[in-house]
C-alpha cells in the first residue's frame, strides 16, 4: 500500500494551469525531448509546495525503444520530471539566480506504470532549502494512483 500523499490535493483545481510549457522554459533550461515538465497547476510559498504535470504522448523520444509494442515511461524520466519540478520551484518561486543542477536521488520507488495518453501529476514539497542546496520530496500521480515517489536534491552552480 502506498504512503499518504505529501499533502491534501483534494481542494486544488488540477485543470487550472498557472504556468504553461513556455513559462516553464523561461526558468528551466531543459528543452526539446528533455523537457519533462509541461506545466504548473498550483504552488504555495509557506509551506513550500508545488504541483506540476507531464502529458505523456505517443511522440516521446523513448517510445520506440522502451518497450517495443508496450511503451512504458522509464523510471529515470519520471525522476527527471521530479527534478525539473523542484528546479522550477527554486528558480521561479524562490527566485534563485544562476544555474540549478541535479545533485542526487535520496530515494525512489516505482509503484505502477505510466503510458502514453496519461497525464502524470507531480506533487512536490521542499524538504530542505539553503541558498546553495535544496531537497524536494516528489510523488507522481496518474488517475488518482501514486505511480512513484522520490526525494531529489539540487545545487545552485
Amino acid at each position: 500500500m502506498p504512503p499518504a500523499l505529501l499533502f491534501d490535493i483534494s481542494q486544488i483545481d488540477l485543470t487550472k494551469v498557472e504556468y504553461d510549457r513556455n513559462a516553464v522554459l523561461e526558468h528551466n533550461p531543459q528543452n526539446f525531448e528533455m523537457q519533462q515538465l509541461d506545466g504548473i497547476v498550483w504552488h504555495s510559498v509557506d509551506p513550500c509546495r508545488i504541483i506540476g504535470f507531464k502529458d505523456v504522448t505517443d511522440n516521446e523520444f523513448w517510445i520506440r525503444g522502451h518497450i517495443p509494442g508496450r511503451p512504458l515511461m522509464p523510471g529515470v524520466i519520471m525522476i527527471e520530471a521530479a527534478a525539473q519540478l523542484a528546479s522550477f520551484y527554486v528558480k521561479k518561486i524562490k527566485e534563485a539566480k544562476g544555474f540549478v543542477g541535479f545533485a542526487g536521488i535520496e530515494s525512489a520507488k516505482f509503484r505502477q506504470t505510466v503510458v502514453p495518453g496519461q497525464r502524470l501529476y507531480l506533487i512536490g514539497e521542499m524538504t530542505k532549502y539553503t541558498p546553495r542546496m535544496f531537497g524536494c520530496a516528489v510523488q507522481g500521480i496518474v488517475d488518482g494512483n501514486m505511480v512513484f515517489e522520490t526525494v531529489v536534491s539540487g545545487i545552485r552552480v
